[in-house]
This record gives C-alpha cells, structure tokens and sequence, in this order.
C-alpha cells in the first residue's frame, strides 16, 4: 500500500507556473534545517542549500547572466551542482546540466551549440578533461564555498524556457530538448503523485543530472521536501552498501544497474527500508522483474516509460506488475497517450502504432533546431474540427500495441525495426527470448547489412554465471523462428553503457567496444 499522504507538494498550474527555482525556494521555507542532501559523509540542509543557490544567483547577475541566457554547469552530482542549477533559474536564465563524464570535444560541442553564456564548474572537474574547452563562455570556477545569501527568483511564466537537455540523437551529435519551467512543476507533481512520495523518503541518486531520469529524482525529492542520498560509484556492491546505511527507501534505476543489482547477493537481503522501486531507460526482463519482486516483497515496483521530449509518458501500477511484468502501462497524470496506425488513425486493442503524447509534460522543441522539432513536435491529430492549431504533441517514433484493458506494450523503436528475410521483427522480441534462456545477464540486439536478408540479427550478451554459449544456441534454435534467429551471438565480459547508464548500442554497432 501507498504511505499516508503527509506530500509538501505544491501545486501549480503549468501553464502558469512560476520560477521553477521556486521548488527550492519554498522546500527551503518548509523543511529548513532537514537535510536535503546525503553525500557520503556531508549533509547539506534545505537552508545550506537556499544558501548556496542564492549566492550562485547573485553571481551569475554580478556577471552579466540576463533571463534567457544559456549557462552550463559542469560539476560532479552534488550540492554544487544543484545550487548551480537554481541559481541559474533564479536569475532567469536557462540551465544545462553538463555530464562530467563527457569528453572536452563533447563539451565544446553544447557549449557552442546552446550558445552558453557562461560555464559553472571546479577546477578539479576541468582536470579531467585531456584539455581546457575552447568556448567564448565565462568560465565561473566554484571551487569554495561561496558566502550564503538571498535572491529573490525573477519572474517567469510556465511557457519560459528553463533547462535544455542533451540527448544523443541518430547522427552521434546530441540535440537539445528545450524544457519550460510548466514541464519540470507539471513533470515533478505529476511523478510525485502517482509514486506517492513523503518527506520522510529518502530517494537514491545514482543517475547523472544530464539525464532526464536522473535529474527527476531531485525536482521530485524537492518537491515533497524528502532527502536526496547521493551515490556516484558504478559498483553494484558500493551502491548497495550507501542504499542500507543511508536507509534508503526509493531506489530509481535503470535495467542495466537492476542487472547488476540482482547478480549481487548483498542487494537481496538487506534493504528493509525499502518501500518503492522505479524503472525507465528500458524494459527490464521478465525474470529480473519478477526477481526484483522476490527480492523485495515490501516495495512497490513501478515500471515507467518515458521520452526526454516529453518527460515521463506511462506507468505501470505496482498492483499490475505480477500480472503485466511485460508492459508499459497507462499515461501518467495529466497525460494522454495516443497510438497511431499506419493510416493515421487510433490504433485498435492488439494494433502496433506510434506512440503520440500529449499534456503538460511536452517540452518546447529542439533548441535551435527547427527542421527536427517539426518532425516530433507535431499538430494534435486528434484535435476537434475549428479547433486552433496551437496545441503540440510529441511523435514518439516508439512503436506500441494496446491491449483490451488499455494496457500499452512496448515494441521496438519505429527506426529500430528490423527488416530481415521479408519479415518486421523488433530487437526486444529477439533479447527477451535470450534473457530466457537464463545463459545471459545482459543482451543487446544490433544488425549489419546483408544483401541477401536486408539486415542479419546481431546479438551481443554478457552470459551469466554457469552459462554457455552452447546451451544459449539451442534455446534460441528451439524458441525462435529462423528469421528472428541471430545470424551471429558476441560474448562480452561488459557492455558499453551510455553517460546516461543505457546499453549503448550505437559503440556495439560500430565495434567500439571494451
């Protein structure tokens, strides 16, 4: 069951909301001395940071930092790189969480792209890069502590821009979705809802701010006044220890991490305080969920599906999840989920179409980028006749089937698809089949051309402890037809991952592999 209602949501229009610094800003007035963040040893209250944020403000306006300009923050996930964030909003200006994992020709890249303004990192951060980012930005080092003070946030309405998120689009270059102060309120209260967040939780970050995910943790941990427990090591055994001295008792992830999560036995056992698991970023195996629950009864597992366009688009309701491991579920509050058919039209129960989102969570568009944001962002096409044409909905690309209960299931990106021997076969289908085997622990389906098939199926896996390749050839001989079966199965010790914790597909694509 859900924990009694005890939120310090604040509601707000999104059409109408203010300053999103404001998230901070009334936390601070509720919460005071509660401690917003843990990491590691260092807790930094809501009044510490208020403080911090304030100061980074008074900063960036002593510099010249007006309302609309792009500044980048370039700092390892923590009370920094928070108070850089919504300093920046405070003065009006437009934040963009930099991932410190980047390499310099990447940072070049959204710095020039954006336009920044300026650029708030350390020393210590610049280091680890091979060399300094050529860019005409202000680079403003907070390396101490900067004196607390008090800023009163600008003014700003729910359509001003507020946050431009880097994505990897198709080309390798990284697009910039552009997000209004209205979606991060309309995408924080809407996320924190249906969760059912408290004060009193304590909401693991283990994803990096550049991620959309990632970044949520925080607006919804300030958006109720609970307490953020920072974690930046990638080894599952590190993580699991942080989760149990931490008490944590929100656990966001994506499948990658579930999988290593579960192949560490530590992370079955001593997580008591444990209420609420939550997945995006994928879908998560059948046998995973299925161990995720085993593993831990007590918390109530949401699997959601989402879009750095429009933030958050589906959840599945923990009570369904035993029954309904394999979908996507229902829109999010103050969503709605259209899926298109070929011709256009609703699709029917069992049909596959486009995933269409529309509601308050559709950011503005590609920064700078009209061609591409005409492509997505799109006229509602179920609009009223005489309706205006202002209202933008957000064209997914993501292919989907609902069935009768109106329970949407995921299959495969529209672009992804696989055209092989005459037959469309999505890449999920094939790596559900290898995660049943029990010969692997991770599985990533990539193609190669082929002039007399179209594609051949590639199939990259990790195999798990006792597993055989011999065994995993069998069970797919036997489970798949011959034009789903892969032409060619790649051992790994490891996959590559994205800076946002995904398989990256594109490296295992093109070789680039460890």
């Amino acid at each position: 069951m859900p924990p009694p209602n005890r939120t310090l949501q604040f509601h707000v229009n999104a059409a109408f909301a203010p300053n999103a610094a404001w998230l901070l800003w009334h936390a601070a007035a509720a919460r005071g001395s509660h401690a917003a963040l843990l990491d590691g040893d260092r807790v930094t209250s809501y009044t510490d940071l208020l403080g911090q944020s304030a100061a980074v403000a008074q900063l960036l306006h002593s510099e010249g930092v007006r309302p609309g300009d792009r500044v980048g923050i370039l700092m390892p996930r923590g009370a920094e790189a928070v108070a850089g964030f919504f300093g920046v909003l405070a003065v009006g200006g437009i934040a963009i969480n930099i991932n410190e994992s980047l390499r310099t020709r990447q940072v070049e890249h959204v710095l020039a792209h954006s336009g920044a303004r300026a650029l708030l990192t350390t020393t210590e951060t610049l280091s680890w890069l091979t060399r300094p980012p050529e860019s005409p930005a202000t680079v403003l080092l907070l390396d101490d502590p900067l004196e607390p003070a008090a800023f009163t946030p600008i003014q700003r309405v729910g359509q001003d821009p507020a946050h431009i998120i880097y994505t990897s689009g198709s080309t390798g270059l990284p697009k910039g979705v552009l997000v209004s102060h209205g979606n991060i309120w309309a995408g924080a209260q809407s996320v924190a809802a249906y969760t059912g967040l408290v004060p009193e939780d304590r909401i693991a970050s283990l994803l990096p701010f550049s991620f959309d995910y990632g970044f949520n943790q925080l607006l919804t941990s300030l958006l109720v006044g609970a307490t953020l427990v920072i974690e930046r090591s990638p080894l599952a055994p590190v993580i699991v220890r942080t989760l149990r001295t931490a008490a944590v008792t929100v656990l966001p992830c994506v499948p990658p991490l579930w999988l290593q999560l579960l192949a560490t036995p530590s992370f079955r056992t001593s997580l008591n305080a444990l209420r609420a698991m939550t997945n995006t970023g994928g879908r998560v195996p059948e046998d995973a969920v299925r161990a995720l629950r085993a593993a831990h009864p007590q918390a109530r597992l949401f699997l959601m599906y989402g879009l750095t366009e429009a933030f958050r688009s589906t959840y599945l309701p923990p009570e369904e999840v035993d029954r309904r491991p394999d979908s996507i579920g229902r829109a999010i509050p103050g969503a709605q989920i259209i899926v298109l058919n070929e011709a256009g039209v609703e699709a029917g129960p069992g049909e596959e179409g486009e995933l269409v989102h529309r509601g308050s969570t559709v950011a503005l568009g590609y920064w700078n980028d009209p061609e591409a944001t005409a492509k997505v962002y799109r006229p509602n096409p179920l609009r009223p006749p005489g309706t205006p044409d202002v209202e933008r909905v957000v064209y997914s690309g993501d292919l989907v089937r609902r069935d009768a209960d109106g329970f949407l299931y995921y299959v495969g990106r529209r672009d992804r698809i696989i055209k092989t021997m005459g037959y469309r076969v999505s890449p999920d289908e094939v790596a559900s089949v290898l995660y049943a085997s029990k010969q692997v622990v991770e599985a990533v389906i990539t193609t190669e051309p082929d002039d007399t098939r179209g594609n051949r199926i590639i199939a990259h896996v990790v195999l798990s402890e006792g597993g055989t390749l011999d065994a995993l050839k069998r069970f797919v001989g036997t489970e798949l037809p011959r034009y789903m079966q892969p032409t060619r199965i790649e051992t790994h010790a490891l996959l590559p991952r994205t800076s946002s914790g995904k398989h990256d597909t594109r490296a295992l694509s093109t070789g680039h592999v460890p």
